[in-house]
């Protein structure tokens, strides 16, 4: 019994067609090829220090340059460039919120 088994594989194995025997090492290398030139993600886009962004948008790669502390300043680095100024989302203002009032208590 365990000869005839061995007999079928190995006679499985035979029949199979040499371009199914050639994909496998051409994957192997696409999938190889495709994983090491992935380029890594960016985490945050927006600096949250900065209150305005610069959003480039340069050949194929649009970009933001968040460093700037007023919209004149960024309007002045985007000038002759294909950008625009844009207010930062994320930006971790020091000041209150508008709408927010202390109330001092008194006793």
């Amino acid at each position: 019994m365990r000869k005839a088994f061995w007999a079928r594989t190995v006679r499985c194995a035979a029949h199979v067609p040499k371009e199914a025997l050639m994909r496998v090492p051409a994957l192997a290398i696409l999938t190889f090829a495709t994983v090491s030139t992935a380029a890594p993600a960016r985490a945050q886009t927006y600096d949250p220090a900065y209150p305005v962004c610069l959003h480039v948008y340069d050949r194929g790669a649009n970009y933001y340059q968040c460093r700037y502390t007023s919209l004149p300043q960024c309007n002045a680095s985007a000038s002759g460039r294909a950008a625009q100024c844009v207010i930062n989302p994320y930006f971790a203002s020091t000041e209150e919120p508008a709408g927010y009032r202390r109330h001092r208590h008194v006793y």
